[in-house]
């Protein structure tokens, strides 16, 4: 009876940890639109994505996870994930598209993805 219960308890960690997120939700209250209507926020984000400042917490987060989300599709991402990650692409095309370019050629040097993503990217 005790195995049966240990299995069970174990199986159901298991399915757990497979349906919840790869990254980490810790960040997920970060408030997206201040940091695209502020210049500082945003380049200090930036830069730390480009190696060329330094990161915060949230941002060396991102930066980890961000080789991954972008081969998987956000596969390990949260619904609310999904749409800060939209919220912020259409932000880069349609305002910071020197900084749009310069990630697409640090991120994804081949155009591999850029290719894969298009039409999404275009419909967003």
């Amino acid at each position: 009876m005790f195995k049966s219960l240990v299995l069970v308890a174990c199986l159901a960690c298991i399915g757990s940890v497979l349906t919840s997120p790869a990254y980490t939700t810790k960040y997920d209250n970060v408030d997206l639109d201040e940091i695209i209507a502020n210049d500082r926020l945003f380049t200090n984000y930036y830069k730390c994505l480009m190696d060329t400042g330094a990161c915060s917490p949230d941002g060396a987060e991102l930066k980890k996870v961000l080789p991954d989300a972008i081969a998987t599709e956000c596969g390990g991402c949260s619904d609310k994930q999904k749409e800060g990650a939209k919220k912020i692409f259409k932000f880069l095309i349609e305002k910071k598209p020197e900084e749009w370019k310069a990630l697409e050629g640090k991120y994804d040097p081949s155009g591999s993805y850029k290719a894969k993503y298009d039409a999404q990217l275009k419909a967003l």
